[in-house]
């Protein structure tokens, strides 16, 4: 079958017994010079799925990603493709194909000829290319194009043809590095559609590594976040927004950054204690394996309320120092009289402590909250106010570790 008939069929390729479609196995990576780029990493990504690397600079996903095309060897462990032990492969065994961020166009060639070359090399006939090239083309919208060369095309139509040429190999598996970060913001939004309309059309296994948490969300089957070499959750992007493993993945993910702050874990684990205001935990809500003592709490800015309802049933008292009007919502900055989480738990200093003036010239440790809400609140700044929060929405975390420790809630759903 050529490349062309499978694109035009839009065939999907997932198996119908969820075959890994791509298998990391106690994958390692040591430099040279003793860097640790990824500690014994264990994927298994499903035959058709569309999964996500995400995480800060240096957290080893653009590594995985190369040693997956071949172009790095891994210190330790194993490779599979399709059931395919590929670890001792180089990338032209592989049969996989590679979308850059820099395009990597060849500027002397039309877009037909960048289009065809893969196939050329490959040794196919004139006609099975022009058969090909015409398939892919009409699918990305190049076919108006396809006499003109790279120097002549917008930066979105370069990027299709750069997927073109990933394309019309017919590829065992895509793998998109950072693929967008170099276009503007509106494109972007764009392009990150039309990605995902294409994947849903041919159903390839496709790996994409970004460091941007919207990206990772709004394309991913699944997002695999890593931090210092290590995965520290592979879920579907909703879970990971409401039921992450650890602090660093519940502050890694969602925008704006969920609120962190130490607090206080009562007897019985019955309730927590936040800034002086005790708050109970449903009965629902166990705590896992953590007794009374300091704690991490987490409240997405999406959780708050301006107002009470059958939901939104525990209150703080506020006195807003900034307000960012959104339109339909408003973003309210307080502080709040609670020490900062480590900074060392966090993907960022977002947290850093910071000191206050309270009543009596006493001085005392307290934290920044942002609230998202809906913009006919009528808050100003300096004044008091009253938000309110859903305990269904709470986050525990460790102290000393970060990681989860309070039971999972009834999944609440990302604002539109």
């Amino acid at each position: 079958m050529t490349a062309h008939s499978s694109i035009k069929e839009g065939t999907p390729r997932v198996s119908k017994t969820k075959a890994a479609g791509i298998e990391f196995s106690a994958v390692n990576m040591t430099f040279a010079d003793g860097t640790t780029a990824l500690k014994s990493l264990d994927l298994v990504i499903e035959e058709g799925e569309f999964v996500v690397f995400v995480g800060p600079s240096g957290c080893g996903k653009s590594t995985a990603l190369r040693i997956l095309a071949g172009l790095e060897q891994a210190t330790g462990g194993t490779i599979a493709i399709k059931g395919r032990d590929v670890t001792d492969l180089g990338p032209q065994h592989r049969d996989i194909a590679m979308v850059f961020q820099s395009y990597a166009l060849y500027p002397h060639k039309t877009v037909y000829e960048n289009l065809a070359y893969p196939l050329k090399i490959r040794g196919l006939g004139k006609a099975a290319i022009e058969t090909a090239v015409a398939g892919v083309a009409d699918l990305l919208g190049l076919a108006a194009l396809l006499q003109r060369k790279p120097g002549a095309l917008s930066g979105g139509q370069r990027q299709r043809v750069a997927m073109g040429r990933a394309l019309v190999r017919n590829p065992k598996a895509f793998l998109m590095d950072e693929p967008l970060s170099n276009l503007d913001a509106a494109l972007r939004v764009e392009m990150r559609g039309e990605i995902r309309r294409l994947h849903r059309r041919l159903g390839v296994t496709t790996v994409y590594v970004t460091h941007d948490q919207v990206e990772a969300m709004t394309m991913g089957d699944r997002v695999a976040v890593l931090r210092g070499g290590e995965l520290q959750q592979f879920d579907a992007p909703q879970r990971l927004y409401e039921q992450p493993a650890n602090m660093f993945v519940a502050s890694f993910i969602g925008s704006p950054a969920i609120n962190l702050a130490m607090a206080e874990l009562g007897a019985g684990s019955a309730a927590v204690t936040l800034a002086g205001n005790a708050i109970p935990l449903p009965p629902s809500r166990r705590v896992e394996g953590q007794s009374a003592g300091p704690v991490m709490i987490g409240i997405r800015p999406e959780a708050f309320s301006y107002r009470r309802d059958l939901e939104h049933d525990v209150s703080l008292t506020i006195t807003p120092d900034l307000i960012e009007s959104l339109g339909a919502e408003l973003l309210v900055h307080f502080a709040i009289p609670a020490a900062s989480v480590p900074v060392a738990l966090t993907s960022s200093a977002k947290s850093a402590v910071s000191q206050i003036s309270l009543p009596g010239n006493a001085r005392e440790v307290s934290t920044r909250f942002v609230a998202k809400l809906d913009a006919r609140c009528a808050y100003a700044v300096g004044q008091e106010a009253t938000v309110w929060f859903s305990t269904d929405h709470l986050m525990l975390f460790e102290a000393a570790t970060g990681r989860t420790i309070l039971a999972s809630a009834p999944m609440l759903k990302l604002p539109v």
